[in-house]
């Protein structure tokens, strides 16, 4: 148990005032009403005093008791008990078993001598139930055995309102309202006098030990327990506090929130309400009486009086919090609301919240610092001014006065082990991330983002960039001297060797400038990095992030000053500087013909940038696409200065060039094919002739010069694409022709031949195929190509067979109809209207319709060549 000073024993009344000269007199009850102090003695004298309180320099408390006067009651028996009713002005004396009414000033009787007998005891309700202001209820234990009687007390007089038996016979009693806790022989009850109903609340040995019954609060009592416990009991005969433990021999006890304050023989113990833990002892001998009086205690000895002057609650939390006990002080702390006007408190409990905090942080309890930080809602600039040169130099805050901690820096704190040092900046930098975008940050984010940027670049945390490419407030003069290698001297960064982990950060420097809207400070740092200026291995690709950053940025001066530098790094990789450029940003600034003109001098990267035109973006502009292909040829005769036969394997970029010339149809053919004249190319002049329409010369080139019948036959079906049939014919017998012809070849071109009709059956015409060919040729050899012919011919007839049929049932159907419409009359008169013009007829010739509608012939007629006319049906 660690002890805590809560309350000094000051003295009040010295045994010379109380005594005089008289030996035996012993003190035997106290009353105190506001600055009076009221004594009852053994011989039967009530004392008057008046107290008068005085705070020394040094904080402490001294009483001085000014005798007023004294008077003897008239009897020869002690006063028992004292208790003053101010809105009477009325003090009630109980001695020789009756309760005296006197005035609290003169202590006369009052002249009626009103007076209650018979009482052994008395408490007053200070909850009372009778709701007249001019009188106090008054619960008194009677001389009749087992016998409770509740009383009105007046200025002048009293009256008997109730009088209720007990179980046993009552030895100690409290009110609150309607609600008495008694003491019984063996036992404490809850006994509502009005409806009589009664609750048993535990058993205890009157005769071995006194009994205590106390009223702490509204519908609340204290009691003497067994077991050496002070136990909480509601009205409701429940308890909604955990029991104290005080002593086995306790003769009295009071309550001064948040404390039970026990006397035994030998000391006075105090006790928290809140977490039941003894806080105190004082040594005090021979007192007899214990009571709180409005918040002030006073104890007794027999021949004198002391006060137990309470400690400030805010001193004795800052106790707490010097002795390191940060739950007792919380404890306490929060216990303290019903003392301190709520304004007053929630200031006062924010700031222990903080000092708690900071006590934690300092023994690394990091979780539990962190929940009193946000708890406290602390200025987090309190924390980060624990390191030094982490708050920019424009910062205008100041610590806390009076300070919340002890520290200088996180040296001191630390007693310089590095070790935990860096523990305490980890957290830091965990607790700046956590609160940076909440209320707490609110009126500071430029310290502790810019806090947080420097612990990050110090630990060369990966959070570092994180920071810098999301929204932060880090202040650019402060952070990019930190992030800067450091230069011996400056007056905002520290001398070595504090620096020493501080290297460059020029990667993490130059997103802080693009953040800033500095992008061409940003670049220029990067490029430097790039081209070895300085040096920063944050990011291995960083010429790729550059080019990224390029594509996307609105900046065209940037972009166009920063293109040379990136495609002599790399004309593949630089160009993407134009290619991935969102098109929106490309009409005004990057128009195509600029970007040409710039990569002349990069044949590569012109090359990349005219596919990105052509494929990418399907530019319909003959200018682009006759320049690729151009630029296509001249490296595919650059590559190849021979000739290219069929065996010869086909770079990518020939693909490249066939590709286009096959697909596109907007570049310039004869300029093409004059370059490919004689360089050695046959594919691709046939291709070129077949853009212009030149087939027999194409066919010719692939079957005699390439001797490639598969290309051959691509090309028929490639020319002959969402073309009419009889253009596809065309050029399938034109092939057939050219492998018919005889020559040094013939005999593969025969065989080709016969695998040319064999493969597409269906695109000749079997009758004049028949006339071309050999008589020496087999049936057997043709077998796929007849077959497929006769199968083609015989589906043809079918379907004609099958359409004229289908045509003969149409015609059927509509000589059906009209012999049924000729086989019916139609009456027609004057009065009949036209279903069109709604005029009547004047003339017996008409159209019926098959709804059996009848218009003029000149309406039908009119309905034909004006499709929007109003129509009785569909047919005539």
């Amino acid at each position: 148990m660690m002890s805590t000073k809560a309350f000094t024993l000051v003295p009040a009344v010295e045994r010379e005032l109380l005594q005089g000269d008289k030996e035996r007199v012993s003190l035997e009850c106290v009353e105190c009403c506001g600055r009076n102090l009221y004594l009852g003695t053994s011989d039967c004298f009530v004392h008057h005093f008046l107290l008068e309180e005085k705070v020394l320099p040094a904080g402490t408390a001294t009483f001085t008791a000014t005798k007023q006067l004294h008077r003897h009651l008239g009897f020869k028996k002690p006063v028992n008990e004292l208790r003053a009713a101010s809105a009477l002005s009325r003090l009630l004396v109980l001695c020789d078993s009756s309760i005296t009414l006197v005035h609290m000033l003169s202590l006369e009787p009052v002249p009626s001598g009103a007076r209650i007998k018979g009482a052994t005891a008395f408490a007053l309700n200070e909850n009372p139930v009778s709701g007249d202001p001019f009188c106090v209820e008054v619960c008194i234990i009677s001389v009749k055995r087992r016998t409770i009687q509740v009383f009105l007390v007046y200025e002048d007089r009293v009256q008997i309102v109730r009088e209720v038996s007990t179980p046993e016979q009552p030895l100690a009693v409290a009110v609150d309202g309607h609600f008495l806790c008694l003491a019984l022989t063996t036992q404490y009850i809850i006994l509502n006098y009005s409806t009589g109903a009664a609750q048993d609340l535990f058993p205890y040995c009157g005769e071995e030990r006194r009994p205590i019954v106390k009223r702490i609060g509204r519908q609340e009592f204290l009691l003497a327990g067994p077991g050496g416990l002070g136990m909480f009991a509601t009205v409701a005969g429940i308890s909604q506090r955990a029991p104290v433990h005080w002593s086995e021999n306790v003769i009295g006890a009071a309550v001064c929130f948040p404390y039970v304050i026990a006397l035994d023989d030998e000391f006075i113990t105090v006790h928290s309400m809140l977490d039941q833990q003894q806080k105190q002892t004082l040594p005090f001998k021979e007192g007899h009486i214990l009571q709180d009086f409005e918040g002030r205690v006073i104890v007794a000895t027999s021949k004198g009086v002391y006060i137990l002057v309470p400690l400030p609650l805010e001193k004795q939390i800052q106790d707490l919090l010097a002795s390191r006990r940060v739950e007792e002080a919380l404890v306490l702390a929060k216990g303290a609301r019903r003392n301190i006007p709520k304004e007053k408190f929630q200031v006062m409990y924010r700031r222990v919240l903080q000092q708690a905090g900071f006590i934690q942080f300092a023994q690394l309890q990091f979780l539990e610092a962190k929940e009193l930080f946000r708890s406290g809602q602390l200025d987090v600039r309190e924390l980060i001014s624990l390191c030094p040169f982490l708050l920019p130099a424009s910062s205008s805050f100041t610590r806390s006065h009076p300070p919340l901690h002890e520290f200088a820096d996180l040296s001191q704190l630390t007693q310089g082990d590095q070790e935990k040092v860096a523990k305490c900046k980890r957290f830091l930098m965990s607790y700046l991330n956590e609160v940076r975008s909440t209320e707490v940050a609110n009126g500071c984010r430029e310290d502790i983002d810019t806090a947080l940027l420097k612990l990050y670049a110090e630990a060369n945390h990966e959070s570092l960039l994180d920071l810098l490419v999301t929204e932060n407030f880090c202040l650019l003069p402060d952070s990019a001297a930190w992030l800067e290698k450091h230069k011996k001297g400056s007056d905002s960064i520290p001398p070595e060797p504090f620096f020493y982990y501080l290297v460059r950060r020029y990667f993490a420097l130059g997103l802080l400038y693009h953040y800033n809207h500095l992008d061409a400070a940003a670049v220029q740092l990067w490029v430097n990095i790039v081209n070895g200026d300085v040096h920063d291995a944050t990011r291995s690709d960083l010429y790729e992030y550059i080019v990224d950053f390029l594509t996307y940025s609105l900046d065209p001066e940037l972009v166009w000053k920063y293109a040379d530098w990136a495609l002599q790094k790399s004309q593949e990789v630089g160009v993407q500087v134009f290619t991935k450029r969102p098109l929106d940003s490309q009409q005004s600034s990057f128009n195509p013909a600029d970007v040409i003109a710039c990569l002349k001098k990069y044949p590569q990267a012109l090359v990349k940038y005219l596919e990105h035109l052509v494929m990418d973006r399907r530019l319909q502009k003959e200018e682009y696409h006759t320049h690729l292909a151009v630029l296509y040829l001249d490296e595919v005769l650059q590559q190849k200065p021979g000739a290219t036969g069929q065996g010869t394997e086909v770079t990518e970029t020939q693909a490249k060039l066939r590709h286009l010339l096959q697909k596109s149809d907007l570049y310039r053919v004869h300029i093409l094919l004059d370059r490919i004249r004689g360089a050695g190319l046959p594919m691709e002049r046939a291709i070129l002739h077949g853009r212009l329409e030149q087939h027999e010369e194409a066919l010719r080139i692939l079957v005699h010069e390439l001797g490639d019948f598969a290309a051959a036959e691509d090309y028929c079906l490639w020319r002959s694409e969402d073309r009419d049939p009889p253009y596809r014919r065309r050029l399938f017998h034109l092939l057939l022709g050219l492998c018919l012809r005889p020559g040094p070849s013939a005999h593969e071109l025969a065989v080709a031949a016969v695998d040319l009709l064999n493969r597409h059956a269906t695109e000749f015409d079997a009758s004049q195929v028949l006339q071309l060919l050999p008589g020496t040729w087999s049936v057997q050899l043709l077998r796929p190509f007849l077959m497929g012919a006769v199968r083609d011919s015989v589906h043809a007839r079918r379907s004609a067979q099958v359409a004229v049929g289908l045509a003969r049932s149409e015609n059927l159907i509509y000589k059906y109809d009209k012999m049924k419409l000729k086989g019916s009359f139609v009456r027609l008169s004057d009065k009949k209207l036209c279903q069109m013009c709604q005029n009547p007829f004047c003339e017996p010739t008409f159209v019926r319709y098959p709804n059996g509608g009848l218009v003029h012939t000149h309406c039908a007629a009119g309905r034909h060549t004006n499709p929007s006319s109003p129509s009785p049906g569909t047919r005539t």
